[in-house]
């Protein structure tokens, strides 16, 4: 298997477990980008660029990244608090008054990036027609009741998170949330990242085609990780758990390559990136890139601040959060104590470490059951870990 790219001197042990994802993990095609200070120190791609086809993977193919797309949605409303369009601590129905309906008055802005607004689920759930729709999502989490009393508890809003924070953006800005990343992040940056795919891009052929992909089984004589806690597996087979019902939002959930799918913008789990993209708007969230900053130091610091620790009452293991993103701990792994990002389910990844000054961007099309802590991206992290050391 040819890999592509180069890594800078003393990164070579990312490279390394880079191909020992493919030879051990079963890797099908995928692309890993690090920024160091502002400077990229790893650009590598190998694979094929659908996960069931034999074209090659190329420079600038990009993918699905699923949840990923929560920590560049975050800026959003970041940005907006930074410009002082926004208040995180008044209530989401003062700008989006329709949104108070059915005790909802006292969710805070702030409750929607850190997962504590009690809304993770619909009662209705969506088509995969209305989903595309840039109305429904939003109208439809408008007239929900809270699960639990916003602000007490947190629990991850895997689909309901963007359609907040777009009902927010709407009525802030006058522009979907697709629409302002392409305008404030993307484009200033000159990154491959897109929420909802131009009709120029799709006929070009820009997104590779992803699905699912099974874990290898291991090796004679390996030790076998230990399975998922009984509580886990039984609150993702249980229809009826707040786990099922969050991630059931959208049922039967759309082809993720359909190209309606992909030129629609569902903040929470659509955008199609890169991995240098990816690696790009989190390497200008915490420093300058091409002389391009998105976040000044003081708004970093908010973002990465813990909001909400413990038992996640939808993921049912302990999470952490700060606003709109997830921090470094045992769900979901990250450089170190200060690192912040998001993870796809089922693989993509990208978080930045200001302390380090990295930021990576991890992108795949081949997708595995995890959700938040994919052994392929794990591997990278901790050759990370060893090249910085070194």
């Amino acid at each position: 298997m040819d890999v592509n790219g180069t890594v800078a001197e003393g990164f070579e042990p990312v490279r390394d477990a880079f191909v020992r994802n493919f030879e051990t993990l079963g890797e099908r095609g995928a692309a890993l980008a690090v920024y160091r200070d502002g400077r990229k120190v790893v650009d590598l791609w190998a694979g094929t660029k659908d996960v069931d086809g034999t074209e090659p993977w190329q420079r600038g193919t990009a993918q699905v990244v699923r949840s990923a797309t929560k920590g560049v949605a975050a800026a959003v409303l970041l940005a907006l608090w930074q410009r002082g369009r926004l208040d995180l601590d008044a209530p989401v129905a003062e700008y989006w008054p329709e949104f108070k309906a059915r005790g909802k008055e006292r969710v805070l802005v702030r409750h929607v990036l850190n997962h504590r607004a009690g809304l993770p689920v619909l009662d209705r759930p969506l088509t995969p027609q209305e989903s595309l729709d840039p109305l429904c999502g939003p109208e439809a989490v408008a007239a929900q009741t809270p699960e639990w009393e916003p602000g007490t508890e947190h629990g991850y809003h895997a689909l309901t998170y963007g359609w907040m924070l777009d009902g927010i953006v709407r009525r802030v800005t006058g522009k979907g949330t697709g629409e302002w990343i392409a305008d404030e992040i993307a484009g200033p940056l000159g990154a491959e990242l897109w929420l909802g795919l131009p009709a120029a891009e799709e006929a070009a052929g820009r997104a590779g085609r992803v699905g699912r992909v099974e874990a290898p089984e291991p090796a004679s004589g390996a030790v076998l990780k230990a399975r998922p806690k009984r509580s886990v597996t039984d609150a993702y087979q249980d229809p009826d758990s707040l786990t099922r019902r969050a991630f059931a939002a959208i049922t039967p959930f759309p082809d993720q390559n359909d190209p309606a799918y992909r030129a629609s913008a569902l903040p929470a789990t659509n955008g199609i990136a890169t991995a240098d993209g990816l690696a790009r708007v989190y390497a200008a969230l915490i420093g300058e890139v091409d002389g391009v900053r998105l976040l000044d130091t003081a708004t970093v610091e908010s973002a990465r601040a813990e909001e909400s620790s413990g038992p996640d009452r939808v993921l049912v293991v302990n999470t952490r959060f700060g606003l709109g993103y997830m921090l470094h701990g045992t769900a979901s792994p990250l450089l170190g104590p200060g690192s912040f990002g998001h993870p796809g389910r089922g693989g993509a990844l990208g978080f930045a470490d200001p302390e380090a000054g990295i930021a990576l961007g991890y992108v795949t099309n081949g997708f595995r059951k995890t959700v938040t802590a994919d052994p392929r991206a794990q591997g990278l992290i901790r050759a990370l870990r060893t090249s910085l050391a070194g």
